[in-house]
């Protein structure tokens, strides 16, 4: 009965009467949408199409918020001279309002807003959608924001009145939930090499051992260090877990640092700057000479008692400092610099300190964050903080010195080459006159 029945399930007439059987008509919609779903995905034209699209509304939707939040201010004024509308007809918008600087300052104003950061905050909320599209250029936009939110986040939260600050929670719980996928729950590691093995860039010393007999040395492995562990999930920013969370973002922002604009890597460096608060004389430790003239120059007065910097600082209007403590004027809040945020705003003034292409401002402005940071950790007493920026320091004098050096080559000769150049006499002018 069993082998009957087997071989009426795979009879002929059973196998020819299931091909016959249609499909259902799910099964085919299911393919059909798929096929197209995979075509759009293939063809090229149509994906541009569809992130252009989407950076046109998001710009559109920018330039609506602007116009609501000051209607009756002097940002009106501007952002009506600017249009927006010029940056969403452009072949790639996203990146024409990322290397917009009047763009730059019309956000920046409405985010500087006493009234900015709250959980209605129109702004905020624009910047936790565009964040979570998946337009990559889109996310560099709201990256290049992210040092004044993160200055103004973090001297809010420090400040005797505490507003509501829900909106600015939102995009930096947003950018921290980015890090946690990116990084799969994995700590991140560094490779720290072994010196007594010879490299491409070094030969150890050879010890002399003097039992001949003995064994050679057993190669040894790199050892590994761990930059960071593991990230655990969030869903609001506690007061324990808020300095990580903001340098989760730190880390974010310096993973694409090499495409943000000029004025957002000088508003990090200028936040930093007020962040350190710090002005004393080890601040100036390592500037003994006049290698550091182009960057700060120094000015006292008949009495000797006040030494006021005229650089970059000085230049953005955030810090007036005065010798012995007399008047000290910064436009935000010294607050605690613990090494979570501490490493993520080291490796970003490393980048803006030594990167070739950037402006000489920005050089400027990190070099004075890095002394103020390097003043706060001696105070502070934080040996990892005194490390890295005295190391900074140290870096940043020998490409000053260095380039020095290579200006004055160029100039001399320049000089040389054209006291040395030959004059040549002129030949006299022939008229030739016809006859």
């Amino acid at each position: 009965m069993d082998f009957r029945l087997n071989h009426a399930i795979n009879s002929p007439s059973s196998s020819s009467s299931s091909s016959s059987t249609p499909n259902p008509p799910i099964t085919t919609t299911i393919a059909a949408v798929t096929t197209t779903a995979s075509a759009a995905d293939s063809d090229p034209m149509q994906s541009w199409w569809e992130s252009v699209s989407r950076a046109r509304s998001r710009i559109h939707a920018l330039s609506s918020i602007l116009s609501d939040s000051s209607p009756n201010s002097s940002d009106s004024s501007s952002s009506s001279s600017f249009s927006f509308s010029s940056l969403a007809d452009s072949d790639r918008p996203a990146l024409s309002l990322l290397s917009s600087p009047t763009a730059y300052s019309l956000v920046s104003s409405a985010l500087s807003s006493p009234l900015s950061g709250s959980g209605s905050d129109p702004l905020c909320q624009w910047l936790y959608d565009t964040y979570l599209s998946s337009d990559p250029h889109l996310r560099l936009v709201v990256l290049s924001f992210l040092p004044l939110l993160s200055a103004l986040y973090l001297s809010r939260v420090h400040s005797s009145e505490s507003p509501s600050l829900a909106g600015f929670e939102a995009v930096l719980l947003a950018l921290y939930a980015s890090e946690i996928k990116s990084r799969n729950g994995k700590p991140l590691l560094i490779s720290i090499p072994d010196l007594s093995q010879p490299s491409l860039y070094h030969a150890p010393r050879r010890t002399t051992t003097n039992n001949s007999n003995s064994a050679s040395p057993v190669q040894s492995r790199p050892s590994v260090g761990v930059l960071s562990q593991p990230l655990e999930p969030q869903i609001a920013v506690k007061s324990t877990k808020r300095a990580c969370i903001v340098g989760v973002a730190l880390d974010c922002y310096y993973k694409q640092i090499s495409q943000m604009p000029s004025w957002s890597k000088l508003e990090f460096c200028r936040s930093v700057a007020v962040w350190a608060g710090q002005d004393c004389s080890c601040r100036r430790e390592f500037d003994k000479d006049d290698e550091f003239e182009n960057c700060t120059s120094f000015s006292e007065n008949g009495n000797g008692n006040e030494i006021e910097i005229e650089g970059i600082v000085e230049e953005m209007g955030k810090v007036e400092i005065v010798r012995n403590g007399e008047n000290l004027e910064s436009k935000g809040t010294r607050i605690p610099l613990p090494w979570e945020l501490l490493q993520p705003a080291l490796k970003i003034l490393g980048h803006c300190l030594l990167a070739p292409l950037n402006s000489q401002d920005v050089k400027d402005a990190a070099a004075m964050a890095v002394r103020s940071l390097y003043a706060r950790a001696t105070h502070d007493l934080v040996p990892q903080a005194i490390l890295a920026t005295r190391s900074l320091i140290q870096l940043d004098r020998r490409t000053r010195a260095a380039a020095k050096l290579e200006a004055k080559a160029d100039a001399k000769a320049n000089a040389s080459s054209n006291s040395n150049t030959p004059s040549k006499a002129k030949k006299p002018e022939i008229l030739l006159v016809s006859k």
